[in-house]
């Protein structure tokens, strides 16, 4: 039995946002305990605040990102990294000019069920 596993079609999870979500390892792949997946946020796209039950990390490809962590903003660009603690009332957006690619890593795997999104 093989030891590896390739992931060539990721799960393009429907959104009706603009924001392109390829899933590669998560839920879609019957892995819960990690999620990983490829994103382009495009411009002046935002989320609702959220409370997860995962910590997420995010890495920076191309673009800005702005982070609203327990009230502080952050914005990070092209080669810096976060990890967003399980528990953090967070909201994402790229209110930027520009598309923002980045790749998410969340523990436990990412679901509508531990995400906490507001209203």
């Amino acid at each position: 039995m093989k030891k590896f596993k390739i992931q060539k079609s990721p799960f393009v999870v429907p959104t009706t946002d603009g924001k392109l979500i390829e899933e590669h390892w998560g839920n879609s792949t019957q892995n819960s305990n990690i999620s990983i997946a490829h994103m382009v946020a495009p411009p002046d796209w935002s989320e609702p605040h959220q409370t997860p039950q995962f910590d997420e990390y995010t890495v920076i490809i191309s673009g800005k990102k702005q982070f609203e962590i327990e009230g502080e903003v952050i914005i990070l660009e092209k080669g810096q990294s976060i990890l967003v603690e399980k528990g953090a009332r967070v909201r994402y957006s790229n209110p930027f000019a520009e598309p923002c690619e980045y790749v998410a890593i969340c523990l436990p795997a990412f679901s509508m069920e531990l995400v906490n999104r507001e209203e």
